[in-house]
Formats: structure tokens, sequence, C-alpha cells
């Protein structure tokens, strides 16, 4: 916490004494932050995220270079890849593929190429935790799953979608298409993406209109040990702490991208709502017509 007061003071070019009057406290207060001799409560930090938001300080920057420097500092050997993994209490014992069997890519071990989307998953859970994680890749079978109509009909089938489609050719591809690997990788359904692949299922919107917007949006990866073998090759390299205030922050730019989303999903809409297929169109061709389940 020392030292995000102190990039937030050196970003607003403010003395100690200057930071100390725009949050309403004494200099002796700052300084003690400053000192680590103690901690701001979070109605203090709620002062301070203020007085960020009222002076353009950035603190998604903040975080990011944060994050940055703590993987500059690791001692990962080569070969191994740095990833991004959040968790809402914690990892307790061994790295194991344990995670809900609704997630885009089934159940497994989730890790990302960008900090961002583990770090808006857990913002709300004071007791989560957030860890740099290294994968060898090396010995694994390996799964690269493009961001395109296919990888939205993957995660549409391990989200339980396709339900009213199974037996069908098009369900059992799907049903197929992961197995014998050990590591699933392809893009992050982030918030912006989230909510316009939901427009997609729910058939608001085509596979067309889909495709446009998974070509508009710069998507990170994410890399999921779906076996055990998988998850002996991921190793917990460090965990970064988060502050209450970073947290705050986080929880409104999810909120600002969701937004965003909402409004990409109704561009598009208006943009392709006549070209392509809806979800349930591409299901009722691969059951003939015929509603199963």
């Amino acid at each position: 916490m020392k030292d995000l007061i102190l990039e937030i003071r050196n970003r607003l070019n403010a003395s100690q004494e200057d930071l100390a009057k725009k949050i309403g406290i004494s200099f002796a207060t700052v300084n003690r932050w400053e000192n680590g001799h103690s901690t701001p409560n979070k109605a203090m930090q709620l002062r301070l995220y203020d007085v960020c938001r009222n002076e353009g300080v950035d603190l998604e920057d903040i975080i990011e270079e944060k994050i940055k420097k703590t993987v500059a500092g690791l001692n990962v050997a080569s070969g191994k890849k740095i990833l991004y993994h959040g968790s809402k209490s914690g990892i307790k014992g061994p790295i194991a593929p344990i995670s809900r069997d609704r997630c885009d890519f089934g159940r497994g071990f989730y890790m990302g190429t960008e900090s961002y989307q583990p770090l808006t998953l857990i913002s709300d859970f004071e007791q989560s935790k957030f860890y740099v994680i290294s994968l060898d890749l090396s010995d694994l079978k390996v799964l690269e799953v493009n961001p395109d109509i296919e990888w939205a009909m993957l995660v549409a089938f391990n989200r339980g979608k396709m339900e009213g489609a199974r037996g069908t050719g098009l369900y059992e591809r799907y049903a197929a298409m992961a197995k014998g690997y050990d590591v699933i990788v392809g893009s992050i359904a982030n918030d912006r993406m989230f909510y316009v692949l939901d427009n997609f299922f729910l058939g608001n919107i085509t596979d067309k209109a889909l495709e446009m917007s998974l070509s508009a949006l710069q998507l990170g990866q994410q890399y999921v040990a779906v076996t055990e073998k998988a998850c002996r090759h991921a190793a917990i390299e460090t965990e970064i702490e988060l502050s209450y205030l970073e947290r705050t922050f986080l929880r409104d730019l999810s909120e600002s991208n969701r937004v965003k989303g909402v409004n990409l999903a109704n561009e598009i809409c208006r943009d392709y709502r006549r070209e392509g297929q809806f979800f349930d169109e591409i299901l009722k061709e691969a059951t003939g017509g015929v509603k199963r389940g």
C-alpha cells in the first residue's frame, strides 16, 4: 500500500502535505502511510480513490506497472509461459483442474496472458488472491482455438448451450474437439466479449455479427490446464497483493467495460442484423428441425 500511495503522489506531482490537504488529513498521517508504519482504512482509501478520479490519475496504468515490475523481478526458467490467475479464496494445496464445469473450455485450471480479466473477476472478494503462474508446455498436448465461430461454438458447448442438439453430429463434434489434450488455448471472453457472446446465445445477434465483434476486439488468451499432468507443469511464482482502493477501481472498470460491451453489441446488432445465422438456427439445422433434450 505504501508504494501505491507514493506512486499516486508522484503522479499528482504533490508533496506529502499537498496530498494530506487533498484527502483532508494531517501531513503526519500521509508520512506514516508512506513509511509503512500504518495503513489507511477503507474510508481513507476511498478518499484517496476520489482524488485519483477527480485529478485524472491513471490507476489502471499504475496496477499494470506494478505487475510488470513484479514479473520482471522473477527468476523464471526460459521456455516457461508467464500467466495470471485469480482465485476468490486463494489456492489451497497443489494446482488442480477444479474449476466449475460450465466454463469456456470446461473444467480445468484457468490462466490468462492478460492480468485484467482475473483481476476484475476477483475484485468483489476480499479474501481473493492474484497470482503470477509459470507454465511449462513441454511434453504437453496443446489445442489452440482461433478466435472465430469455432471458438464461440466450443464455448457454447462447454457452457451447456448446445444441449438442444445433443446426439447430433454438431454436438459430437464439439464434445470431441478437446479430448486427448492437456492444455486448451483460446481467446478470453472478457467483459465486453462476454456480453456479445451472451447476445449470440440468446439469439439477439448472428454468427456474422459475432465474428465481426471478434475482429474488432483485442482479446487476450487463456491457457486452461485440463489434466492433472498439465497442472503439474504449472507453478505459482508469486502472489500480488491488492489494496481495497485497487479492488474498488477494478470493480468500477469492470462495470465501465460491461457498458461498453452493451453498446458494442447493440451497434453490431444494427449493422449485421440481416447477415448470417442465429444460434438457434444453427442448432435447428443440426437437428433437422427436431427439438431435442
